[in-house]
C-alpha cells in the first residue's frame, strides 16, 4: 500500500474527453444545448489550471488572511450560483443564501476543522480550503434545490409551511441517496484518491465517513436555515398576488 500515486501525462488525459464529448455528440443529434455542455467543459479546463496554480500560491504562503478570503470568495459565490435556479428572485434572496451557508458550512468547517482534524495551524491551507469546498459546494447546491422546489410549491398555492417540508425534503435527496450508495455504488472522491496514494483502505474509510457526515450536516443546517430566513419574503408575495387577484369593486 506505499505505491504512490502517477502522475498523468497530458496524452493520457486526453483520453479522458472522450466520454464527455461522445456525451456533447449526442446532445447535438438529439437537438439538446450542446453548446452550453461544451462552454462548461471549457470553462472547467480554465478554472482548474487556474486553481491548480492559485493553490500553489496559497499552500506556500502560509497566511491565515488569504485563507479567510478564500473562505468569504466561497460563501459569496456559492450563493450566487445557488440561487441561478430562482433568477427573478435572485437579488432579493442573496443575503438570505449567503447568512444561511455561512451558518450551517461555517459551523460545520469549524466542528470538522477544529474538532476532528485539529488543523494546526487552524487554518492550514492545504486541508482547509479543499474541505471548505466539499462543504460549502453541498451546501450551495442543496439551497438551489429547495429554493426551486419551494418556488414552485409556492406557485401552486401550497401553504408556506408544507411547501417548506417538501423543500427540504427535495433538496437532501441527492445527499441521502449518496449515503445509501457509498462503499455499494461508489467510492467517493476523498476515499478513492487516498487509496490510489497508498493509505489503507480502512484510514480512508474513516475520512470518507467524516466527509459523508459534513456535507449531510452542512447541506441540511444550511437549507433549514434558508427556508425558515426567506418565509416573509414569500408570504407577501403571496399576500400581494392575493390582493391582486381580487377585482376591484
Amino acid at each position: 500500500m506505499n505505491q504512490s500515486l502517477q502522475t498523468i501525462p497530458l496524452l493520457n488525459l486526453s483520453i479522458a474527453f472522450i466520454p464527455a464529448l461522445l456525451t456533447l455528440v449526442i446532445l447535438f443529434k438529439w437537438s439538446l444545448s450542446a453548446s452550453n455542455g461544451l462552454y462548461a467543459i471549457a470553462r472547467m479546463l480554465i478554472q482548474l489550471m487556474l486553481i491548480g496554480y492559485f493553490l500553489t500560491y496559497i499552500f506556500e504562503s502560509d497566511s491565515s488572511g488569504i485563507v479567510i478570503f478564500i473562505l468569504a470568495i466561497m460563501v459569496f459565490s456559492s450563493s450566487w450560483i445557488a440561487l441561478g435556479t430562482v433568477s427573478e428572485n435572485r437579488l432579493r434572496l442573496y443575503k438570505y443564501a449567503c447568512i444561511s451557508i455561512s451558518v450551517g458550512g461555517g459551523f460545520t468547517l469549524a466542528l470538522i476543522s477544529q474538532g476532528v482534524l485539529v488543523l494546526d495551524p487552524w487554518y492550514s491551507a492545504q486541508s482547509m480550503i479543499p474541505i471548505a469546498g466539499m462543504v460549502f459546494a453541498n451546501a450551495m447546491n442543496s439551497v438551489s434545490l429547495a429554493a426551486e422546489r419551494l418556488t414552485a410549491e409556492i406557485g401552486r398555492d401550497i401553504p408556506y409551511n408544507e411547501a417548506r417540508k417538501i423543500a427540504l425534503h427535495s433538496s437532501l435527496i441527492p445527499v441521502i441517496n449518496s449515503l445509501f450508495a457509498v462503499g455499494l455504488v461508489s467510492l467517493p472522491g476523498m476515499m478513492t484518491g487516498q487509496i490510489l496514494s497508498g493509505v489503507s483502505p480502512l484510514i480512508a474509510a474513516r475520512y470518507q465517513i467524516m466527509v459523508m457526515c459534513m456535507i449531510f450536516g452542512a447541506a441540511g443546517i444550511s437549507t433549514a436555515c434558508f427556508l425558515v430566513l426567506v418565509k416573509p419574503v414569500f408570504e407577501r408575495r403571496r399576500a400581494a398576488a392575493a390582493a391582486s387577484s381580487i377585482d376591484p369593486m
